[in-house]
């Protein structure tokens, strides 16, 4: 088998219609189906979906089943009902059943046990779900069945925001700003007791529901002692946060401005669907972000890679920011039944993070010459089997004419492989600014660390070195790695001009000489034809 279904779905145990899941079965309502499921296999009671890992309570819960929801809850057989399961968002039941507006639902849960104040990944309640459905819908209802249930209405998010915080200015839904004022300004009226039972400070600033709700949207607030108290923080910040994280690395890689232009506005877009579903927002997924990486080698492609793992493990689109590297020699086995569990193995390293399959070419042959079998495009089918499996992105990189191999070899690769970015080869002038960047920002893992280029080697000389001493076609074949041999090849030029009597900054200051010695000897020992 492989490592999970290509279909994405969870198989009943023994026969009947192979294509029914439990979990279908709490969407469609279908109560004596279930129980004929459960009954036969009851490791299905808690069973996960590969996408979004919802148990079939949480479909219950999420679609008002109420009934399907109570013999779930109430089943006796082998093994219990998960009441506190988390799914990819870190949501439970309760937490589906709020953001869906099912009261039924989470009437049944919250009399069952479920806990009120469990929290998301994003650290927020039912309650703050809840509230983001009645400012959607209007209907308040489960904003009221939760306060019966004593939520908290002061609990706060990972970005300091109250549920009520969530309220925009003008709002017309007057029932619901009643209602959340009344349970503000219950609570403010506690904490204030308990501060002054405890400190004998008195909270200041909220004379009013009014100046309470404010509280909870953008005021400030403060002790009369003149104690300094934090603000909360704005949700906004912390996406602007992660752009701003993300336009750091991007810094880092030299030229590729229609590459960059791209990853912004893709990146853009997956961190406004964070702010939305922080909201209580209950969108629909977006495919799993397969891409092809197209151009030379040294374009940076692999560099991208690394990028990306980490924006997707912010958003959490991955569980993990690893990049895991292959090549056909990983993938492929020499003989028949070898590449199938090698394959296997290496997406099974990569799960949760990102494979980037280099040289993806080489997994479908230009042609087949008599008998001879080409186990590449076994390789490529196996990893095509699990792109939609939620928790792996399938980065493919390679030359831009031999990767059309690629794309034609399987009828689906275009229709999964959703994103094509082309890495254009370098310049003069980008190659001497990469070459400036890694001499000015070193860190103790390069080889250079601790040497620095001698005053003469501006970066107005370090291009007409590299104008001078390198030919177009040495370029392209090399891209960024020219700058790296180049460098490696100026130390030992610097090495080789000094005596054991060399003194203080001469043994470690590379010199425009060394440069241009470095280039040339890269010149004579790489065949461009």
């Amino acid at each position: 088998m492989r490592i999970q279904d290509k279909n994405s779905k969870l198989m009943p145990a023994g026969g009947g219609n192979t294509n029914l899941t439990l979990h279908a079965c709490a969407e469609a309502g279908d109560l004596i189906a279930l129980q004929a499921l459960l009954r036969q296999n009851p490791a299905l009671l808690n069973q996960r979906t590969v996408l979004m890992a919802q148990t079939p309570l949480h479909v219950a819960a999420g679609l008002n089943r109420v009934e399907i929801a109570k013999y779930l809850l109430d089943w006796e057989g082998p093994g219990k009902v998960e009441l506190e399961a988390k799914n990819v968002y870190g949501e439970t039941p309760l937490h589906v059943a709020a953001k869906n507006g099912c009261n039924e639902a989470a009437t049944l849960v919250l009399d069952y046990g479920a806990y009120i104040e469990a929290r998301t990944n994003k650290s927020m309640t039912p309650l703050h779900l809840a509230v983001g459905y009645a400012l959607q819908s209007g209907d308040n209802s489960i904003v009221k069945t939760l306060s019966e249930y004593n939520a908290d209405f002061s609990a706060m998010d990972n970005e300091g925001k109250t549920p009520f915080g969530y309220v925009p200015a003008g709002l017309e839904n007057v029932e619901l700003f009643t209602l959340l004022c009344q349970h503000v300004t219950t609570q403010v009226q506690n904490v204030t007791q308990q501060i002054y039972n405890t400190t004998g400070y008195s909270w200041a600033g909220f004379p009013s529901a009014v100046n309470q709700s404010h509280y909870y949207g953008t005021t400030n607030y403060s002790f009369t002692s003149n104690q300094n108290v934090e603000e909360p923080k704005n949700y906004d910040s912390g996406i602007k946060g992660k752009m701003d994280e993300f336009e750091h690395e991007l810094s880092k890689i030299v030229g590729l401005c229609d590459l960059k232009l791209q990853l912004r506005k893709w990146a853009k877009g997956m961190l406004l669907d964070e702010k939305r579903r922080a909201m209580g927002l209950n969108l629909g997924p977006r495919k799993p972000p397969h891409m092809a990486f197209l151009g030379n080698p040294g374009t940076g492609k692999t560099t991208v890679a690394r990028i990306l793992g980490k924006l997707l493990h912010s958003v959490e689109v991955l569980s993990t920011d690893n990049v895991t590297e292959v090549q056909r020699t990983d993938l492929v086995g020499e003989y028949l039944g070898q590449t199938g569990p090698k394959t296997r193995k290496k997406i099974e390293e990569a799960m949760g993070g990102i494979l980037f399959v280099d040289e993806a070419y080489r997994l479908a042959p230009s042609q087949t010459a008599g008998d001879h079998v080409d186990y590449g495009v076994e390789a490529l089918e196996e990893i095509m089997s699990v792109l939609e499996d939620g928790n792996i992105v399938v980065i493919f990189a390679g030359y831009t004419e031999p990767m059309k191999r690629v794309f034609s070899s399987n009828e689906g690769f275009c229709r999964r492989v959703t994103h094509f970015f082309q890495f254009d080869d370098f310049t003069c002038k980008d190659l001497a600014e990469m070459l400036m960047i890694k001499m000015s920002k070193q860190d103790e893992k390069s080889r250079l660390y601790g040497f620095k280029l001698h005053p003469s080697c501006t970066y107005d000389a370090v291009l007409a070195v590299i104008e001078r001493n390198s030919t177009e076609k040495l370029r392209n074949k090399m891209n960024g790695g020219l700058v790296d041999h180049m460098l490696n090849n100026a130390r030992e030029n610097l090495d080789s001009r000094l005596s054991f009597d060399s003194k203080g900054d001469e043994l470690l200051t590379i010199t425009l000489g060394d440069l241009e010695g470095g280039l040339k000897l890269l010149s004579q020992r790489v065949n461009i034809d």
